[in-house]
């Protein structure tokens, strides 16, 4: 070996691959390699990780800073969702992460620090209050913890009122909602 792998890992990495494709498994740097591979499912959980840390921060500004809320918080909020369902999917042994009281309990950690750090408050649940189905659902968003909604939210539940009186649409009991989806994403996993 030419390269050592605390000297250039790019160089040694390279040379690693080309003595796999050579055939060459007597010159390679087994402990080293092992040590790469373990550390690539260590990136995507800490990818995983830095993304629901994202995500639980937004939601925490969500709900404590309501005169703030706007279309860059829902748009962090959309593409965090995506970025978590999407290594679930291309990963799914990362969906385990997501039972893991530890984990979240991390992921937690790390997105009151970084709302403490944006907001400036520091008057955050120790713990998450939020179920994992509720903080991954695609439309579900903390309602505000003043009690004060912003003017838009007003404007939408006037359309909202009339489009019920009118019969196009109707309220339904959040509760059962959540619990007829739960149901549903059940059947879907047994």
């Amino acid at each position: 070996m030419t390269a050592t792998y605390d000297a250039d890992i790019v160089v040694w990495s390279n040379e690693q691959a080309r003595l796999i494709r050579a055939g060459r498994f007597d010159l390679l740097d087994w402990e080293h390699i092992a040590d790469e591979i373990e550390d690539v499912g260590k990136s995507e959980q800490r990818e995983l990780a830095n993304c629901m840390a994202i995500l639980l921060a937004h939601l925490l500004k969500w709900q404590y800073q309501p005169e703030q809320q706007g279309s860059s918080w829902l748009r962090t909020i959309k593409e965090q969702r995506n970025g978590i369902k999407r290594r679930i999917r291309k990963t799914p042994s990362l969906q385990a992460s997501l039972n893991d009281p530890n984990w979240w309990a991390d992921a937690w950690a790390d997105a009151v620090t970084q709302a403490i750090a944006e907001t400036g408050m520091d008057a955050f649940p120790e713990v998450c209050p939020w179920a994992s189905d509720e903080v991954l659902g695609e439309d579900w968003l903390p309602m505000a913890s003043s009690g004060v909604s912003p003017d838009w939210h007003g404007d939408i539940l006037a359309e909202r009122e009339a489009a019920t009186e009118r019969g196009e649409e109707r309220f339904e009991d959040w509760d059962l909602v959540k619990t007829l989806l739960r149901k549903s994403i059940e059947n879907k996993h047994d």
